[in-house]
């Protein structure tokens, strides 16, 4: 079975990152093991990437090679380029996607 390398990207890192610190502000335990699970999850994709879906926002549009896996509440977001994962971004999926992804185009 062929191996990929999963590789973080600064804004997926940061959404994390964020993600990690409001939680702590209730709870560090609670954070700690959504971090955990949050990135192992994410390292799953280093076996058979393509299981997960591709983006319904963007396929709507055409476009067809970003991918994204759920871990209730958050949405990961992934592009698939030879032997390696992206991750791209990591984002609560009870906003609104199209907003985001606009909001993140303008910065």
């Amino acid at each position: 079975m062929k191996k990929f390398r999963v590789e973080w990207s600064q804004q997926a890192s940061k959404d994390l990152l964020n993600i990690i610190d409001y939680i702590s502000q209730d709870s560090v335990n609670a954070a700690v093991r959504i971090l955990k699970k949050l990135k192992l999850k994410c390292e799953t994709l280093n076996q058979s990437p393509e299981r997960g879906r591709i983006i319904p926002e963007l396929k709507e549009y055409g476009i067809f090679n970003y991918h994204e896996i759920v871990v209730n509440p958050w949405r990961v977001f992934y592009r698939i380029s030879d032997n390696k994962v992206y991750i791209l971004a990591v984002i609560d999926s009870r906003r609104n996607i199209e907003d985001i992804l606009i909001e993140r185009f303008l910065e």
